[in-house]
């Protein structure tokens, strides 16, 4: 089963923004039921998507650096980052083929 990774300052650069394949991340939080229910759609792509999609999660508790760097003001966000910039953007508890939309051009 592929593995999403987690996210943090840290190491931001060496997996989102050099990545070589695109990259979807999930902006969450613990707190957060609409991202619990997204959740389990994140985890699927990840699997369905291996080797050609890196799948992140980034705790917006944890990270706020990071959540203020791409304005995230309400949560689940999803973004998908190709080279390193945003391609895409969808905010809230959305269906699979939604979040698919973001990224099926590039994978």
């Amino acid at each position: 089963m592929a593995s999403q990774v987690t996210i943090t300052n840290d190491n931001f650069e060496a997996e989102v923004a050099k990545s070589e394949v695109p990259v979807l991340i999930d902006f969450w939080a613990e707190w957060c039921m609409p991202c619990k229910m997204v959740a389990p759609v994140v985890a699927e792509l990840a699997q369905a998507y291996d080797g050609k999609l890196k799948v992140g999660k980034i705790d917006v508790d944890a990270e706020g650096d990071l959540a203020a760097r791409f304005n995230v003001m309400s949560i689940p966000t999803l973004i998908v980052f190709n080279g390193g910039e945003v391609v895409g953007q969808r905010i809230g508890a959305v269906p699979r083929p939604a979040i698919e939309a973001l990224f099926k051009e590039l994978v």
